[in-house]
C-alpha cells in the first residue's frame, strides 16, 4: 500500500512538471511576442494579483478564463502568454484556452519569469 502511494505521488508531480513546461517559450522568443504586441494574462486570483503584478498584465483567475477570456481576448489569433505564481495554473489555462481556439497560447511560467521576461522587453 506504501508503494501505490509513493507511485501515486511520483506519477502527480511528474504530470505537474509536464504541465508547467509545456507550451513554453525561450526567454527571447517570449520578448519577440511581446514586441509584436503580445497580451501578458496572469491567471492567479485577485488577491495575489492587487498585491503584485506585472503593469500591463489582465487579471483572469484561471476559474473564470473559459468565461472571460472572449471580452479581453476576441481574436483567436492574438498572441496570449499566461503566467501564474509558479507556472501550473497558467499550464492549465493554456490547455483551456487551445481548447476554445485560441492558436498562439504560451506559457511564461512563474511571475518572476514573467516579470523579468516583461521588464528585459522594455528595455
Amino acid at each position: 500500500m506504501e508503494w501505490v502511494l509513493i507511485g501515486t505521488m511520483a506519477a502527480a508531480l511528474a504530470a505537474f512538471l509536464v504541465l508547467k513546461k509545456a507550451g513554453g517559450l525561450s526567454d527571447e522568443a517570449a520578448r519577440d511576442c511581446l514586441a509584436r504586441g503580445a497580451v501578458v494574462i496572469d491567471v492567479r486570483e485577485p488577491d495575489e494579483f492587487q498585491a503584485r503584478h506585472i503593469p500591463g498584465a489582465i487579471n483572469i483567475p484561471l476559474s473564470r478564463l473559459k468565461s472571460e477570456i472572449g471580452q479581453q481576448v476576441p481574436d483567436k489569433n492574438q498572441v496570449v502568454l499566461l503566467h501564474c505564481l509558479s507556472g501550473g495554473r497558467s499550464g492549465l489555462g493554456r490547455r483551456t484556452l487551445l481548447n476554445l481556439g485560441y492558436q498562439h497560447v504560451y506559457n511564461l511560467g512563474s511571475y518572476q519569469r514573467a516579470e523579468r521576461i516583461v521588464r528585459q522587453s522594455q528595455k
